[in-house]
């Protein structure tokens, strides 16, 4: 290894462990935050509180680990540009990516070593933490009973439900319902309903007294008599006050690393997430079967394949309404009947529906919990190539400015992912591409910084996006030239301003503004040599490409505000449940961006044409530019509009003789 890649190499590293450790600490300190009513007042053992801070480090590496790369690679790369490092290296032949060789295949080791670490020990990280988590919640049943819900105190037959809790620790109920098992431990043979409760008892004591005020008990008469139960099927009772003794003895006897729940997907690997994912499909395909057979019976529709075997019979076959053959009544009791079986068969065709949205949903969460242990390793590679040649475009080290760009930089990327993977839970994206997006729409800007650090080039051409902006929105400049006079010229003293521009003191714009003039009044570019002004022969090929443009342009930024609109509509109407508008309005918006498609590379075509053609093509439009600005395509519409109208003025001034 040589000098050079041990000095960025060790800087690099000092700069990424003093990273790591901060945000994880950070993050460390979120989840105790996020955590604390599940921990505060369950008398935890230490060492409970250290497992359960160890199963929950491994799962902030998705987090701590792109941003840390990115924030080192963005303050290291920084401060060798600043420190003029980068200069120095450059003097001697040394280009930044050899400078970035040795430390991408750091990145790439560490890419590699994150899959094993996501493949391994961030499932054995959630299966411990969660049911570390369900065991705590064990201990102290004030914290185990949440509002609203039924929940069952472990260890005991009870049953409790309240509307609201209070009190600093949570000991005031109101609107409780408990549900007491029977002998049989399975059915409720108790009800018991009051307006208020309090929860209380000694430190020490393993019984949990439950005052109860204001309420009524109801009971089941158990009896051998069917008509004695039908009589009086449960007792009734009133009271003021109420004391239930709940024993805890079993309850608190709770081992923290007992493993009940083990089959979650984010506690799977690789081969696990595999074998699991090809159960829930064939799962899938073999209930849709089922069903569909299910169906079929109840239709009432025998199908066979046995050969039909013609029979010879004396009476024709009748060819006309099959209902005409019954009578009234007849025809009632058939149409009744098929009713009922069709609505049946929809209510079914409903419920199953939800049955099959919760499988696809529980697949989808597979499939991207699969996926994400790939796109880790990937997402820190690009992230690094997004940071290293950003910090050596922004030129500024340290912890101000860097740190601003990354976390921006990464909370763009965790969001899309978020977003991503949310739509794709719910099967509305798919589940594959939901894992990867983030990372690819990292791909490209790593490309791009890289290419513009590489050539030594600025961050942006500011001039490049200012100038066409500002013509855009007639932003002219305090020493701009005001050409208005031109208007109260005759057309022979505008030719003559146009050949000799110069010797009248004017600026050589002045001759494209009085073309301008001159085509106001009718009198085209090709009819501009009557008026004695000479233009070459290829500036007329260039305003015909130019027209080409402006007329598929035109297209297109008519069809994209079609597309969109319909597109908002469609969500619209969708939220209002109004389906019979949702669906033309998504199938409209999906024809006119198809056509806006066309339209819109047809565009991209003559511009390039363009500029080929005026032997410009340095000038013509960046690719990533026209890819990245496609979703705002009434901004790129503008720039290149007013991009490629000044280019032609420049080339028509070039053209004159």
């Amino acid at each position: 290894m040589k000098i050079l890649d041990r000095y960025i190499i060790t800087t690099y590293l000092k700069t990424f462990f003093s990273v790591f450790i901060i945000l994880m600490l950070i993050f460390i300190l979120q989840t105790i935050w996020l955590y604390i009513k599940e921990l505060a007042g369950k008398d935890l053992d230490l060492i409970v509180i250290v497992k359960f801070l160890v199963y929950f480090m491994p799962k902030l590496i998705p987090l701590v680990l792109p941003l840390t790369i990115l924030l080192a690679s963005i303050m290291v790369f920084g401060s060798f540009a600043e420190n003029y490092e980068f200069a120095a290296m450059k003097s001697t032949g040394i280009s930044l990516q050899r400078a970035m060789s040795g430390l991408s295949v750091f990145i790439v080791i560490l890419g590699i070593t994150t899959f094993f670490f996501s493949n391994n020990v961030i499932p054995w990280a959630e299966l411990n933490s969660y049911n570390l988590r369900r065991n705590i919640a064990k201990l102290k049943p004030a914290m185990a009973i949440a509002e609203g819900q039924f929940n069952p105190i472990t260890g005991t037959d009870y049953n409790i439900k309240v509307e609201k809790k209070s009190g600093d620790r949570g000991q005031y109920l109101e609107d409780v319902t408990i549900h007491v098992k029977g002998q049989n431990g399975r059915t409720n043979n108790t009800v018991i309903k009051s307006k208020t409760g309090e929860l209380t008892g000694a430190k020490d004591s393993n019984v949990l007294k439950l005052i109860l005020l204001d309420g009524n008990l109801y009971q089941d008469v158990e009896s051998n008599n069917r008509s004695a139960r039908d009589r009086k099927p449960f007792a009734k009772s009133a009271f003021e006050k109420k004391i239930i003794n709940i024993d805890l003895s079993n309850m608190n006897n709770v081992d923290f690393d007992e493993q009940s729940q083990t089959d979650k997907y984010n506690m799977l690997d690789v081969v696990d997430l595999n074998k699991t994912i090809d159960s829930l499909i064939k799962k899938g395909e073999n209930e849709h079967e089922t069903f569909s057979n299910n169906l079929q019976v109840r239709s009432g529709i025998t199908i066979t394949n046995e050969p039909k075997i013609a029979r010879k019979s004396d009476k024709p076959e009748y060819l006309g309404n099959i209902l005409d053959i019954f009578d009234t009544k007849k025809k009632l009791e058939m149409v009744e009947a098929s009713i009922r079986t069709v609505n049946s068969s929809k209510q079914l065709i409903s419920s199953k529906d939800v049955t099959v949205k919760n499988s696809k949903s529980w697949l989808n969460k597979h499939i991207i919990s699969l996926h994400e242990k790939f796109a880790l390793g990937f997402a820190c590679i690009i992230l690094f190539f997004v940071g290293a040649p950003l910090g050596a475009l922004i030129r500024k080290g340290g912890i101000g400015l860097p740190m601003v760009i990354a976390i921006l930089l990464f909370l763009t990327y965790h969001f899309i992912g978020i977003f991503a993977t949310n739509s794709a839970k719910n099967g509305g994206f798919n589940p594959v591409l939901a894992s990867w997006f983030s990372t690819l729409v990292m791909l490209p800007l790593g490309i791009f910084l890289t290419k513009r650090a590489t050539a030594d080039k600025g961050l942006f051409e500011f001039d490049n996006i200012l100038e066409p902006i500002k013509r855009m929105f007639k932003i002219k400049e305090k020493d701009s030239v005001d050409y208005r006079f031109l208007g109260s010229l005759k057309n022979d003293e505008l030719a003559d301003v146009i050949n000799n521009y110069e010797t009248k003191g004017h600026e050589k714009a002045v001759q494209f503004e009085a073309i301008k003039v001159l085509n106001s009044r009718g009198i085209t570019t090709n009819k501009l040599e009557e008026n004695g002004i000479y233009l070459d022969e290829d500036f007329f090929t260039s305003e015909k490409i130019n027209k080409n443009y402006k007329e598929h342009a035109k297209f297109a930024i008519t069809l994209y505000n079609i597309g969109i609109i319909l597109l908002a509509l469609f969500f619209i109407f969708k939220n209002n449940k109004l389906q019979s508008l949702a669906e033309p309005a998504i199938q409209l918006s999906v024809v006119s961006l198809v056509l806006f498609a066309i339209y819109y590379l047809k565009s991209i075509k003559n511009t390039y044409q363009f500029y080929k053609h005026i032997k410009k093509e340095r000038n013509k439009p960046k690719i990533a530019l026209l890819i990245l600005g496609l979703p705002f395509y009434v901004l790129i519409h503008l720039f290149l509009r007013e991009k490629i109208k000044e280019d032609l003025k420049q080339n028509c001034l070039d053209s004159l003789k």
